[in-house]
């Protein structure tokens, strides 16, 4: 987000008072066949990748990417027809712990500076229901492309109360196995399989 897009933002949630949103009726709406077709934005500020990981089968371990971009082109009419494509910054990385941020940055895990981007971009949508699809692409991470299918479903679409922008929201989840993506440090002490979840946030742009 830029800085003067950021500042603005801030102001808008400033002049709206809890009082005033209260007193607003829910501007989500749930029906898929109201989302106005067209192209949308990645809005990064509402979007978080999490994704889990088994640690030494003690705990399950979490941690985030941000900065998404990107874009969705859908049409309510033919939800098939839809395309995604998003790029994640891999130094995005965050967790709990600062020092382990940095060793996933690292050549030994993501290898940051060498692969500074995640990217998926859609290949197919197979709509499962009339808020529910898949959504087979491809996903790039760590210098490797390989297939996924995101297990997605729509939450609501309408204007944002704060920034004025028509948004659409979905969901989805996967699960990647890392050695895949050579990705291989500790493996099995540390978990192979890698649960992807995906609360994503879109504006319209045109």
């Amino acid at each position: 987000m830029r800085p003067i897009h950021a500042l603005l933002l801030a102001a808008a949630a400033l002049s709206v008072t809890p009082a005033t949103l209260q007193a607003q009726a829910p501007v989500a709406n749930p029906n898929p066949a109201a989302v106005q077709a067209g192209t949308y934005g990645v809005e990064p500020a509402h979007t978080r990748v999490q994704f889990t990981v088994s640690h030494m089968g003690f705990t399950e371990w979490y941690g985030d990417f941000t900065g998404a971009s990107g874009e969705l082109t859908i049409n309510p009419k033919t939800p098939a027809a839809a395309k995604v494509d998003i790029t994640i910054p891999t130094a995005s990385v965050v967790t709990t712990n600062a020092k382990l941020d940095e060793e996933l940055r690292s050549d030994q895990w993501f290898d940051a500076a060498k692969y500074p981007q995640i990217h998926f971009t859609s290949t197919k949508v197979t709509p499962t229901g009339p808020r529910t699809a898949l959504i087979t692409g491809d996903l790039t991470f760590h210098g490797v492309t390989k297939p996924v299918v995101l297990k997605t479903s729509f939450n609501a679409s309408g204007v944002n109360p704060l920034d004025k922008g028509n948004t659409v929201g979905f969901n989805a989840t996967t699960t990647i196995k890392r050695s895949d993506f050579g990705v291989k440090t500790y493996v099995p002490l540390i978990g192979d399989e890698v649960t992807l979840r995906i609360s994503a946030a879109f504006e319209r742009k045109n």
